[in-house]
């Protein structure tokens, strides 16, 4: 009888993906609560064909070279893949896959929801009910800014930035937008190209970050360019946490410079800032973008698609490497 192949899994995924999975393959599961390691990534991998990862692994050059020869494509469940060293998977003929165009609207939705309740003061208000601290309505408790007329700046005019655009002008703020170049459809719902960085910022009541991390865009939003941004002014940041300078971001909410901010995402993940933590003004996510069934089973799908064209020799249709 011909042998399954194994497919290994660092975390579980929507039913519908392990089962899927499971009709063709041997799978081994991994759980949501093992924090990896080099060592203990490839004792998951040990005899696996495929391996599917999620970005909270890290599998740099030591953790590539520690894997068993077996596996042959590393399938993340995710857009990004800056948590895998590409160079050290070419050089092991490793095929690295991904999860594109799918979490759009989810991530676009959370945008505007960390928007909301940022300048609504929406945390820390629901902190005080829960707390028993809440005395009743006062005229003066708990102003928050209206959101309608102001002007939103988008750091990244991809898909994700186009569908959180099209929220906010439903709300009625302005679009202002920056990219490496203009994009003919954001002009299409009322989006104005911004041609530097720094006059969008200059000009952003709300600032959302939706660019990918590169060298290049590494703490993008630093102390120089927070200060260009207009007093009491919001960040939103539900890209990469690598995009802001956190020592930056915590001392201008602290000083008020920066009114509020609204974060799904962060350096280090879960390892935030623990100054983050003791900060009113600070909306804070466990990177729940995609977090909706509809989009982690569409995610968790393409990363099977994935697997099954590189088992069977094809070409995977979300190549990264």
């Amino acid at each position: 009888m011909h042998k399954k192949q194994l497919i290994a899994i660092t975390r579980r995924m929507p039913a519908a993906c392990e089962e899927r999975l499971a009709a063709r393959y041997a799978v081994r599961l991994g759980d949501d609560e093992t924090a990896f390691t080099t060592e203990t990534l490839a004792r998951q991998a040990d005899g696996a064909d495929a391996f599917i990862v999620t970005p909270s692994e890290v599998l740099d050059a030591a953790a590539i070279a520690a894997l068993p020869a077996s596996v042959k494509v590393l399938s993340t469940i995710s857009v990004g893949y800056e948590h895998i060293d590409l160079g050290a998977a070419r050089d092991r003929g490793l095929r690295v896959t991904n999860t594109p165009d799918v979490l759009t609207e989810a991530t676009a939705d959370v945008a505007l929801l960390l928007i909301l309740a940022a300048t609504r003061r929406a945390g820390e208000g629901e902190r005080m009910v829960r707390a028993g601290r809440w005395k009743g309505l006062r005229p003066t408790r708990f102003l928050g800014t209206q959101i309608t007329g102001k002007r939103l700046g988008i750091v990244g005019m991809g898909r994700i930035g186009a569908a959180t655009a099209v929220r906010a002008k439903a709300f009625g703020m302005s679009v202002l937008y920056h990219n490496r170049r203009p994009v003919p459809e954001a002009g299409e719902i009322g989006a104005v190209f911004v041609d530097t960085l720094d006059a969008l910022i200059a000009q952003s009541d709300v600032l959302s970050l939706h660019c990918p991390l590169t060298p290049e865009t590494k703490n993008l939003l630093n102390a120089a360019r927070i200060a260009l941004l207009p007093p009491g002014a919001v960040v939103v940041n539900t890209a990469r946490g690598g995009l802001v300078d956190d020592n930056a971001l915590i001392l201008a909410l602290q000083s008020g410079k920066v009114s509020a901010a609204g974060l799904d995402v962060f350096a280090n993940e879960p390892l935030l800032d623990p100054r983050y933590l003791t900060l009113e003004n600070a909306v804070l996510l466990p990177h729940i973008g995609s977090g909706t069934i509809e989009t982690r089973t569409a995610m968790g799908m393409r990363a099977v698609e994935n697997v099954e064209a590189v088992m069977d020799g094809r070409e995977p249709p979300y190549a990264v490497v």
